[in-house]
């Protein structure tokens, strides 16, 4: 839909600008030989690995997927199974392809901004590219790859050298890039081809069910709020002898000191029977116990 799109390249915006001042702050290669790889690598995947945790926590199909599963298979049958597990497949699949676009987004970029994979692979160039001098042995090949991408590092008679590594390694990084997000517009592209080819409606049809879909929820959610908000209230009513924001209140209920005790503190969902929870500490007292106690008169005035 509409909004997926817009999500998704608001998404990709942030990421980009969220990685240029990353670079630009952050970013400085080491140019050493055994750490220019790990750093290099470490700035390219780790943020990457992060974007793709957070693109999982925040999207609310992952907490409805995984929130009560636990109890809920246990109650599947056997025929069910094979369905089962078929939608739980579209549904990661589906939060996958969301989760995705941040951290694909910031590798496209890095790479076709390609200082980190010029960090990363510099002293890795073969020997031959740039005409290196014969009698140096191989670590000490490696040893002035690695101070490639440093320029204040690199010795006057190899400057011509390091540049012609550079671009080879740019090359190389912005290649890549835009492979990677040619390949990920046609995945995405085919992925959205196969659905509707295998959507058992028509597309009208489909605009519809996807309205009521969207519609449903927003109402579920209304009433969600409005249910719980009258459901509470009546427990607070009980146990502070008014409902909050009445006009005319008359008496206001005393609690006693283990009533305090017994609303106070930390709790978990309690199940008190095969259907039914305590969702709080207020709750489950005002299930259990009785509203009695001491009561004070409001003066009208």
């Amino acid at each position: 839909g509409k909004e997926v799109v817009i999500a998704n390249a608001i998404i990709a915006i942030l990421t980009i600008g969220g990685q240029q001042l990353f670079s630009f702050f952050t970013f400085s290669c080491p140019c050493h030989v055994g750490q220019n790889l790990i750093y290099g690598l470490a700035f390219l995947g780790v943020p990457a690995l992060i974007l793709l945790i957070v693109g999982y926590a925040l999207n609310n199909q992952t907490w409805r997927l995984v929130t009560g599963k636990r109890s809920h298979f246990e109650k599947v049958t056997k025929s069910n199974q094979f369905l089962k597990c078929k939608l739980i497949c579209f549904v990661l699949c589906s939060i996958t392809g969301r989760a995705l676009v941040a951290p694909v987004t910031w590798l496209a970029v890095t790479l076709i901004n390609g200082s980190y994979y010029v960090c990363a692979m510099s002293e890795y160039v073969p020997i031959s590219y740039y005409g290196a001098d014969p009698n140096l042995t191989a670590s000490e090949h490696r040893a002035i790859l690695a101070t490639f991408p440093c320029s204040q590092l690199v010795p006057p008679e190899l400057t011509r050298a390091r540049d012609e590594v550079i671009l080879l390694l740019r090359y190389q990084s912005q290649v890549a890039g835009w492979l990677l997000i040619a390949v990920v517009v046609i995945t995405v592209f085919l992925s959205y081809c196969l659905a509707s080819c295998f959507s058992p409606l028509s597309f009208l049809h489909f605009r519809y069910w996807s309205s009521y879909v969207h519609n449903e929820q927003e109402l579920f959610d209304e009433a969600t709020e409005q249910h719980s908000r009258l459901y509470a209230m009546q427990h607070v009513r009980k146990f502070f002898g008014f409902v909050p924001g009445s006009e005319n209140v008359k008496e206001i209920r005393i609690p006693s000191l283990r009533e305090w005790q017994a609303i106070s503190g930390l709790a978990f969902l309690k199940q008190v029977d095969a259907e039914h929870y305590d969702y709080s500490l207020l709750h489950d007292w005002a299930l259990k116990e009785h509203a009695s106690g001491r009561y004070l008169k409001i003066d009208e005035d």
